[in-house]
């Protein structure tokens, strides 16, 4: 598939992925030729000149709520799963700068010996350079998800859509396709229904901040080899979160 930057569609755009994206067929943890073969998609994309923003859950090392639920204090639990989203960071970081791409690890939570720390100008130039800006710790506060984070960050860059590469799944569906073979995927759908319906796109937090910016969500399949970058030539299967 070959096409130059002329026939993209977005200039600048967010990528969300979970943290178990990178985890591969493990339980837990990072699976570095996973982590790999993410950033090929990414360095596809970054190679047509589009401007990439990135956000990686922590749930392959540790998920807040779970933790809460088990009886941790909450605030604690969620500071725990922003360091997890940190270490994958930095993980997309390594393996994005070994194809010789340029990035930034930028965190919300001050940390400056791994990361720098979040100011909106700096990332934008960083954008305007063509480095990669990989946002780690969420929004720095509890009770926010990484969901909610690549909302607002998506939203303060100025993107024009946010990406959210699932696992398994080519799109949004009216019910689990794993569970039901009847289950249908959207091609649109809007983000009233997303709320109503309790459709498996992002939390509500997040899903209010992209439409009350009218951002669009495109919800892909990370499974599919050249599935972001055909995506942003108008090929490939995939679901539009719209007003």
């Amino acid at each position: 598939m070959s096409q130059d930057a002329s026939n993209v569609t977005f200039k600048r755009v967010m990528l969300k992925i979970s943290g178990e994206a990178l985890m591969g067929d493990q339980g837990f943890g990072l699976h570095p030729p996973t982590v790999e073969r993410i950033a090929h998609e990414v360095q596809s994309v970054h190679d047509l000149g589009v401007e990439i923003c990135m956000v990686i859950g922590g749930g392959n090392i540790f998920r807040g709520l779970q933790g809460s639920a088990q009886g941790m204090e909450r605030t604690t639990a969620d500071y725990m799963g922003m360091l997890a989203t940190v270490m994958n960071a930095l993980a997309m970081q390594s393996s994005l700068e070994s194809l010789g791409i340029h990035t930034r690890v930028i965190s919300a939570i001050t940390m400056n010996e791994v990361a720098e720390p979040y100011i909106r100008r700096r990332a934008v130039r960083h954008l305007e350079k063509k480095r990669v800006c990989i946002f780690a710790a969420g929004t720095g506060n509890p009770y926010f998800t990484t969901d909610t984070a690549a909302a607002l960050r998506a939203n303060e860059m100025a993107c024009e859509a946010i990406f959210m590469g699932k696992n398994g799944v080519d799109g949004v569906y009216d019910k689990d396709p794993k569970k039901f073979a009847d289950a249908k995927r959207y091609d649109t759908v809007s983000y009233d229904d997303v709320l109503q319906k309790r459709l498996a796109v992002m939390d509500a937090s997040a899903i209010a901040l992209t439409r009350d910016n009218n951002l669009p969500i495109i919800v892909f399949s990370l499974d599919e080899p050249g599935g972001f970058k055909g995506i942003l030539a108008g090929e490939g299967t995939y679901t539009r979160v719209q007003g």
